[in-house]
């Protein structure tokens, strides 16, 4: 599964993306173009690499102007040496067009030689940064100095070409013939395109074998701004480095929602972390409306995706297991745009975990207030039947509900609730599957019509 095609996931895997500022368009199309990882090997390395990364950035402050100075006059060589990492990166294109031509033994012309000379230099650069900073040896590239040689006969290393008088003694004489003669040579003129046209096609012929190695220092290259831009995210998100399970467990330590906390923070209110662990056992949550479950949901699965595509994970610590599928069914789930009625459509997507849950698969599957749109009766009786359904599957079941619904013994959640009049997000095991009735006291503390919540207990009580 590609990261592009999870990206507008109702978990808000967006918000991560979108705040992750690579330098390059090619850098990010590398990165959405990624696929998710399903071994344990593969994500252990991408994390071993951004960790160096990280080392570095965590080193690059860079300080407030100060009135009557330069504004990063005082910088770090930490940071300089980011900063000129991010700009040259900003030079990275994607010339894979011009790289699969060269190597079907088309002669290329001078814009394409123009970027195949850029890319040389550009590895050069980077690669001379990364050394100093010892990082050479995290992501390695590679050399293209006989690259830079056939391009930059005169040494200049400039990212510019045109075919240089160096390339041919005869070239430059009919060169400057045509410069010192007022009058059109039509000869001269034709002879001079022949030699040039003969020189792209020696240089495209001497390019030829570095075709492969071009593509390699392309996505080194790529890798290197993910990098630096992941790595920074972590830093200014406070995400952590997550750790591998090796017990079924996933154990999470003040796990938030990024985007959520942002919101959060520009209205100036405090965004309130939890704790969660989640087992091959289902795990039923509790509590009232705006208890903050479906939240905690959703951060679970942007959490899963995040670790499985290498990202650093919004939480104070995370042991976590792999899965092989990921289902996250909330509210907002967008099926019943596709023809079917709410309920329909949910019990497609329920039906669809099912079914995933027989193929031999370890799934995590969350989801949110299922049954929801058909009546108590019959939704507690559907909610009580998948619980003992998936209880002995291989998989991670996480059901919210508003049901009092069988548990069969397996763990239960509440939401602590209301505390001398505010909410309390954080999560208590409880061993009922009673749902709290807190629904009219956070109404009121919503400052709702206090005719209708006064009616609204008379109700109640009968």
């Amino acid at each position: 599964m590609q990261l592009r095609k999870l990206i507008d996931s109702t978990c808000g895997l967006r918000f991560m993306i979108d705040n992750l500022c690579t330098h390059s368009s090619y850098s990010r199309k590398i990165m959405l173009e990624s696929s998710m990882m399903y071994d344990r090997s593969s994500i252990e390395k991408s994390y071993e690499v951004m960790k160096e990364f990280y080392q570095f950035v965590a080193q690059c402050v860079v300080p407030e102007p100060v009135e009557g100075t330069i504004s990063g006059a005082s910088t770090s060589s930490a940071t300089l040496y980011l900063r000129t990492l991010q700009f040259k990166l900003c030079n990275l294109k994607d010339i894979n067009n011009t790289i699969s031509r060269l190597a079907t033994s088309a002669v290329i012309d001078d814009i394409e030689l123009y970027e195949v000379k850029s890319l040389a230099l550009l590895s050069a650069d980077v690669k001379n940064i990364l050394e100093k900073i010892s990082l050479d040896k995290i992501i390695e590239i590679p050399d293209l100095e006989e690259i830079v040689k056939i391009l930059d006969p005169d040494g200049l290393r400039i990212a510019t070409f045109y075919i240089y008088d160096s390339y041919s003694e005869e070239l430059a004489s009919l060169r400057k013939k045509l410069k010192e003669k007022e009058v059109y040579q039509e000869e001269v003129y034709n002879e001079v395109i022949r030699i040039e046209d003969e020189i792209r096609a020696d240089l495209s012929e001497k390019l030829r074998p570095y075709s492969a190695i071009m593509v390699t220092a392309l996505n080194a290259l790529a890798d290197v701004d993910i990098n630096i831009a992941k790595a920074l995210q972590m830093k200014e998100m406070g995400l952590c480095f997550p750790t591998l399970s090796s017990n079924n467990i996933s154990s999470y330590k003040g796990i938030f929602h990024p985007e959520v906390k942002s919101i959060l923070k520009n209205e100036k209110r405090e965004y309130q972390c939890v704790d969660i662990d989640l087992s091959m056992k289902p795990l039923i949550i509790m509590g009232a409306n705006m208890g903050g479950k479906t939240i905690v949901l959703k951060t679970l699965a942007m959490c899963q995706y995040l670790l499985q595509f290498g990202f650093g994970v919004p939480a104070e610590s995370a042991d976590m297991m792999i899965y092989d599928e990921i289902f996250c069914l909330t509210t907002d789930d967008q099926s019943i745009n596709k023809g079917l009625s709410s309920f329909a459509a949910e019990m497609k997507n329920i039906d669809a975990v099912i079914k995933a849950s027989k193929q031999n698969k370890k799934i995590l599957a969350l989801i949110d207030e299922p049954a929801r749109t058909t009546n108590p009766t019959e939704g507690t009786a559907l909610v009580s039947s998948l619980v003992k359904l998936l209880q002995d599957r291989e998989m991670s079941l996480v059901i919210v509900t508003h049901y009092n619904i069988k548990t069969y013994n397996n763990k239960c959640l509440r939401v602590k609730g209301l505390v001398d009049g505010k909410m309390n997000y954080e999560l208590v095991e409880t061993h009922e599957g009673e749902v709290p009735h807190e629904a009219l006291n956070i109404a009121e503390t919503l400052g709702i019509d206090p005719q209708w919540i006064e009616m609204a207990k008379e109700f109640y009580v009968d």
